[in-house]
């Protein structure tokens, strides 16, 4: 229960909170064109998955053009998974100068306009970067840099379709104290970090710019962070669904991946051959893939355990009171 005075100033932080949320009307196409373009960005992190683990990167050796002409080149061995990850990142372009103008135009809050726009601003760095690449003949650490940034504007892609969904914009956060240490907050911030630092580690060694070991060593502090982190949530937030969802959606997910890095690590380590085996390809690319995903759910749950969590330090702050269970 909140003690002394502290439920006027509570009833004041969630009428302001619930104003804030309603700053801008539900705009249901708008949302509808945000959840598109985040899942065609799920399509290009396949489609670049595809590209290296078919050591197709060089198929094509010069940028932006393709052999010379802007014009489609004959679809043949590596050719046809190079050119067709250029031509889906395209539309990617067209479809993220399409979210963030319509975003500036159609949704009030000013933060939302500058994220549409950071949006634009990382699609284009990954852009020039897989030119880089090409153009530098595959380097590992920018080609970890395009990998790094691609999964990046992925989760801004998932956010912003998060942002303009309707339980965002109409419903009001329920106070709920997070009486635990760490609090979950933290939690999910370290588990957005050890999976950046595992996205590098992964991304140097399918590139060969390191060793396996690494990545497989840092999945042990992987697994056992987003254990804790999904766990915590859970019990912390059992009736928020908002945070409930996410939280049990990393830990399937989690098990999911690591079964993937189980049979990555079999094809291209153990059982590795000279050239591409289908084995190989499909599990490479799950995995790479999945991971995306791990990065973007682990991202839901820290900007809803932060939402859910500001209503309790708002009504904390202005009597300097604590809310018990």
């Amino acid at each position: 229960m909140i003690r002394g005075r502290a439920s006027r100033p509570s009833s004041v932080a969630h009428r302001s909170q619930s104003l804030k949320s309603l700053a801008t009307p539900y705009n249901r196409a708008h949302h509808g064109f945000a959840v598109f373009t985040a899942c065609a960005t799920f399509v290009l992190i396949i489609a670049g998955a595809l590209v290296t683990s078919n050591d197709a990167g060089l198929s094509i050796p010069d940028w932006p053009t393709s052999f010379g002409s802007f014009s489609v080149p004959p679809l043949h061995g590596g050719i046809r998974y190079e050119w067709s990850h250029r031509a889906i990142a395209g539309s990617i372009v067209l479809l993220t100068i399409s979210i963030a103008t319509w975003t500036w135009f159609a949704d009030r809050r000013r933060w939302m306009k500058y994220l549409g726009f950071a949006a634009l601003a990382t699609i284009v760095i990954q852009g020039i970067l897989g030119g880089v690449t090409v153009l530098n003949f595959l380097p590992p650490a920018v080609s970890t840099a395009h990998s790094a940034v691609g999964q990046t504007f992925f989760c801004i892609a998932v956010l912003i379709a998060v942002f303009t969904g309707r339980k965002w914009v109409e419903e009001a956060p329920s106070p709920i104290a997070d009486n635990g240490h760490p609090k979950v907050l933290v939690l999910c911030l370290y588990s957005i970090g050890i999976l950046y630092l595992q996205l590098v580690l992964g991304g140097m060694f399918r590139h060969r710019g390191m060793s396996w070991w690494p990545h497989v060593v840092n999945a042990v502090a992987v697994a056992l962070i987003l254990t804790w982190t999904s766990v915590r949530a859970l019990i912390s937030f059992p009736r928020v669904e908002a945070i409930r969802r996410p939280a049990a959606l990393l830990l399937f997910t989690l098990m999911i991946q690591l079964l993937l890095g189980f049979a990555a690590f079999l094809t291209r380590v153990a059982w590795v051959g000279t050239q591409a085996n289908n084995p190989m390809v499909i599990s490479t690319v799950a995995h790479t893939s999945v991971g995306a995903l791990l990065l973007a759910i682990a991202f839901v749950l820290t900007i809803q355990v932060w939402r859910h969590a500001a209503v309790t330090r708002a009504q904390e702050v202005p009597e300097g009171r604590t809310i018990t269970a």
